[in-house]
């Protein structure tokens, strides 16, 4: 990359890096067989073995949504633990309620990715959580490959179900929303990597992801059940509902995420 291309990328991640939920998202509407109305979603319809809220220990409040893929290890953004201490944090896995249910376990180690870059909007934005002990929850399955344009994805969440920072609680239920990949034209007005990331549609610009859903999954169905496609990263504004949601793409990291997951036992 040259110096000319590196200071133009520099300069557009910086006015944009406010864009980032740092504190989560809310959800997007469906085609095809994943049917329910976060921003404009709706309670959950069914029960998320996989689904987890990382919440401060010592408050209990709400700080991002995690996916379980194996008994002791999740997925999540990586800006949801960057220069965080797992001591601090709990996880509560299984339950559509953010403050009871499920199972509550500690985290003793956060691992973002090692090309995680902020400045350029969180490219690499995904890290795994090594749990303290082992859940009985049953984890979601990665996507065997990165979905097409057009495909139906659910994304779930505990995120803002109002557009902007500030306007309000999270919801104590945890809410979905049935939307579609975009093609990767649909967020490339921001710096988008399209080998990592997906682009998750924002129907008619009145739902979406929102603060509060970062790390939460974007499912896939496929045999009857859910599978992992992405973890959600950032918007492309300030107010959620404007424009499309961009998605760590699981898929692509999925040899990282095995190297990990192989690193503790």
């Amino acid at each position: 990359m040259n110096t000319m291309k590196m200071r133009s990328l520099l300069i557009a991640a910086t006015a944009v890096a406010v864009t980032l939920f740092g504190q989560g998202m809310a959800a997007a509407t469906p085609a095809g067989d994943v049917g329910s109305k976060i921003v404009g979603g709706g309670d959950a319809t069914e029960a998320y073995s996989f689904m987890a809220s990382m919440q401060a220990k010592a408050t209990g409040a709400h700080r991002c949504g995690a996916s379980l893929i194996a008994p002791q290890w999740l997925v999540t953004a990586a800006h949801c633990v960057a220069q965080q201490n797992p001591a601090d944090y709990q996880f509560r896995i299984g339950s559509t309620s953010r403050t009871g249910g499920g199972e509550l376990v500690g985290a003793d180690k956060f691992v973002q990715h090692p090309w995680y870059i902020p400045v350029f909007l969180g490219w690499n934005d995904i890290a795994v959580v090594h749990l303290s002990a082992p859940v009985s929850a049953e984890p979601v399955k990665i996507a065997d490959a990165s979905p097409d344009a057009q495909t139906a994805a659910r994304i779930i969440g505990w995120g803002l179900t109002c557009p902007e920072r500030g306007c309000g609680q999270p919801p104590v239920t945890l809410q979905e929303l049935n939307t579609k990949i975009e093609s990767d034209s649909s967020c490339s007005a921001i710096p988008f990597d399209a080998q990592h990331e997906l682009c998750v549609d924002a129907p008619n610009n009145t739902a979406s992801a929102c603060f509060g859903d970062s790390g939460g999954p974007a499912l896939l169905k496929a045999d009857g059940a859910w599978r992992l496609a992405g973890a959600t990263s950032r918007g492309q504004s300030l107010r959620c509902t404007s424009g499309d949601t961009i998605y760590s793409d699981v898929t692509s990291h999925r040899d990282w995420i095995n190297q990990q997951l192989g690193s503790i036992r």
